[in-house]
């Protein structure tokens, strides 16, 4: 397991992540006053608890979560399965699938769970049971933990959304949103619009006595009984005051309850012992500038978004006074941020600004895919207090991360760390008893091997072993963008620097350097690669090396078999030769090509490279891949073969995705196509460095040893294991690197794992 960085390193981390906020933003990056570690400890794959004989591949998520008093069980909702879920988490490191309740046991097969919360041995579950959305229905079924049956149900009299329980645990309040249908037109109004009839309200529940069968519910409506607005809602410059849509509720330790009414782009307070309204407020609006505003393939963060409404999604009190909310927007807004509000005057006392989407950027977690649309899109956000320390925890769900920040100062928050999560974080859930935070994911796709899971991080004594690398600010001031980095090499006469190259995922190929005399490492400088015009062009460039004459060799993989290229740049990155592959071996390729290049020079200065395809040439022996062999002065080809393992895992499949020189040796990655809990293959092996051209006739194999079995490593950064393993190289100070691809987010966790995998001599069995 790699070794933990340092206190120190980590507040190095922060600090540096400080330098790259707007001005708008400052004070959330001051130097932080005490690192923080947070750990993941485990990520679960919630598929793993579904009933017995169900399908694998069968879809479903774990949403919202909430925690026994002891802090030991984890209840999830699993809206697409139509069920809640129940996990051991006793032992952080190895939560332990507890089963399932189906909604079908208690209701109707269509009934679906929307939020979870728990009072004392009960779980209390609001659930759907809408036919459609002119006609909105909801159920909060009260389920005892101790046996899983249901106690009792109350009707919520519409569709709800959250819920949430007073510190007393003397109330619950549900926001019953009735949401809009987004393909109906209102009179007057376009595809969506509001507002459309019935509006939402909350529901109180009182939970007076020790049974639940005691308990009652009041409805506290947002609207006049005739359906008018209610004065203080307009006053307040909600949207539409006649629709508010409740989306998300908090409350603080006066059982002052806030709502969010995400569409209206508004805030309510109401005080729950009354049911009384006592302010309204609109979350206004805003302009951010330096951010990505185009899905173009490329980072550009020099786009600006103007008066835009926040449209806040989750609320969470900081304290008594200050209300923090997830700026997501829905239809007409959403500012890729978060804010603190004033609640006395319903001002905004703090605002991220561009600061949380570059942070982002700097951890490799930009979504290019979102830039057009709402970034980032920070939809959760929860406060707790651990060991005297208030924290915000601010989710994202686009870019797959949490950030955490010190709320010491409610109207000055200070960054402290990034947690990387799956796909589409939903629950926040702080265990502050157990210094644990519990992530829950809602994004399940097993065709593309993306599953929704519940991770687990733990405050220690530790730093994270998230993240390996970061990036720097460039001349601007903002952090240099970077991702899918799927390959390698070290730096000629620099010992402590690796050259790295963007692939497809961008629309611009880009060579970034990393410094890794720093933890984390970090990238500091990118060069764009230009075609023989000069021109910016993009590559799917899958290997890099770097040529001690000056400039690089791309491997670049090709859409088609002829569109896999050799490509030399010189050291300022633009094109200065394109060697192709042979016809026959072009005609025999599909969409895997190139996947690895390295080269050596001899004495006399005659340069060779070595190219590994990624898989079997058509007509070629079954399980044997193509190492390409290319003298560079003769112009010439030719080919040794490599046999890859087999799987027996159904679309799954074996191939290579790097090829570096090691002394007398090549070393190559061989991985499969597996993820998460599946991962099998990830191995680095080698095979002897041949010293003249392949002879002509059948391919002549090249005996392999295992040097290194980087699965171990993957598993114990106790994330999500990731597939691409596509980077290796050996670094000039000795040191054995490796880096996986997050293919730009694209149906990835998006998190990159860059490795120290220790010596070349304890890897390679040589200095």
């Amino acid at each position: 397991m790699p070794p933990k960085r340092t206190y120190a390193a980590l507040a190095t981390v922060a600090v540096a992540a400080g330098m790259l906020a707007g001005a708008g933003a400052a004070s959330a990056h001051q130097e932080p006053r005490r690192p923080v570690a947070f750990d993941r400890t485990a990520t679960y794959p919630v598929f793993q608890n579904r009933p017995a004989g169900e399908d694998p591949a069968s879809a479903t998520v774990a949403e919202i979560s909430a925690a026994s008093e002891d802090g030991r069980t984890l209840i999830y909702t699993d809206a697409l399965a139509r069920r809640i879920g129940f996990l051991d988490i006793g032992t952080p490191g190895k939560p332990r699938g507890l089963g399932t309740l189906s909604l079908a046991e208690l209701g109707d097969a269509e009934d679906e769970p929307t939020s979870v919360a728990v009072v004392g041995q009960y779980v209390l579950v609001v659930v759907n049971t809408s036919a459609g959305h002119s006609h909105p229905s909801g159920r909060l079924d009260v389920i005892s933990l101790r046996d899983r049956k249901r106690v009792t149900s109350f009707d919520l009299g519409g569709q709800p959304d959250s819920i949430t329980i007073t510190k007393d645990q003397r109330y619950a309040a549900v926001a019953i949103e009735n949401e809009r249908d987004e393909e109906a037109t209102p009179p007057g109004g376009e595809e969506g619009d509001l507002p459309q009839a019935p509006a939402g309200f909350v529901q109180i529940v009182d939970l007076k006595g020790g049974s639940p069968l005691h308990w009652r519910t009041r409805a506290v409506p947002l609207t006049r009984a005739d359906g008018t607005a209610l004065p203080v809602l307009a006053d307040a410059g909600i949207v539409e005051p006649t629709d508010p849509e409740p989306e998300y509720v908090s409350v603080n330790s006066r059982n002052q309850l806030a709502v969010t009414l995400q569409e209206n782009n508004g805030i309510v307070l109401m005080d729950l012992p009354t049911g009384r309204i006592t302010k309204a407020f609109s979350a206004g609006t805003d302009t951010v500038h330096g951010i990505d505003t185009a899905k173009d393939g490329v980072i550009d963060q020099t786009g600006s978004i103007t008066d835009v409404r926040r449209e806040p999604d989750a609320v969470s009190w900081v304290d008594d006074r200050y209300l923090a909310t997830a700026n997501e927007g829905d239809w007409k807004g959403g500012t890729r941020g978060w804010s603190v509000f004033d609640s006395r005057t319903g001002k905004v006392a703090w605002d991220a600004g561009n600061s949380f989407e570059r942070i982002a950027v700097r951890y490799g977690l930009h979504n290019e895919d979102r830039a057009g649309k709402k970034g980032t899109e920070p939809e959760g956000v929860v406060v707790a207090t651990f060991h005297g320390v208030r924290y915000a925890f601010v989710g994202s769900e686009r870019s797959n991360f949490v950030a955490v920040y010190d709320l010491s100062r409610p109207t000055a928050p200070v960054f402290r760390q990034v947690l990387p999560t799956t796909n589409g974080p939903e629950g926040l859930l702080p265990i502050p008893s157990r210094d644990l935070l519990a992530v829950s994911s809602e994004e399940d796709d097993a065709s593309v091997n993306v599953r929704a899971s519940v991770s687990l991080f733990q405050l220690g004594k530790g730093t994270p072993a998230f993240p390996g690398v970061v990036s720097a600010a460039d001349s601007a001031g903002a952090p240099i963008g970077w991702g899918a980095l799927g390959a390698l090499s070290a730096v000629p006469g620099r010992p402590h620097e690796l050259y790295t190259v963007t692939d497809a995922a961008y629309s611009v190929t880009r060579i970034m350097t990393i410094d890794t005399s720093r933890q984390p490492a970090v990238v500091t400088r990118a060069l764009t690669v230009k075609d023989a015009e000069g021109r910016p062009v993009g590559y799917d460039a899958e290997g890099i090396v770097a040529r001690p004459q000056g400039g690089f060799w791309l491997a670049v993989e090709g859409a088609t078999g002829d569109g896999n290229k050799l490509v030399r740049l010189d050291r300022d990155g633009v094109t200065r030769q394109v060697v192709t592959l042979p016809a026959d071996v072009a005609a025999g390729l599909a969409k895997q090509g190139f996947e690895g290049v390295t080269a050596t020079t001899d004495r006399n200065g005659r340069e060779v490279v070595w190219a590994t395809l990624q898989r079997e040439v058509k007509g070629d022996p079954a399980g044997l891949v193509r190492l390409g062999r290319y003298d560079v002065q003769a112009g010439t080809w030719s080919w040794y073969g490599y046999r890859i393992g087999t799987t027996d895992t159904p679309g799954d499949w074996i191939g290579l995705s790097e090829i570096t020189v090691v002394g007398d040796k090549l070393a190559l990655i061989e991985r499969d196509k597996l993820n998460g809990p599946s991962a099998k293959v990830k191995r680095v092996y080698t095979v002897d460095l041949p010293k003249s051209a392949a002879p002509s006739g059948p391919l002549q194999v090249l005996p392999k040893k295992l040097a290194h079995d980087v699965l171990p490593d993957l598993r114990a950064t106790d994330g999500w294991t990731q597939e691409k393993l596509e980077g290796l190289t050996v670094g000039g100070d000795g040191q054995v690197y490796a880096v996986t691809d997050n293919d730009g987010l694209a149906d990835a966790t998006g998190e990159t794992v860059f490795l120290r995998l220790g010596s070349s001599k304890r890897i390679f069995g040589r200095d």
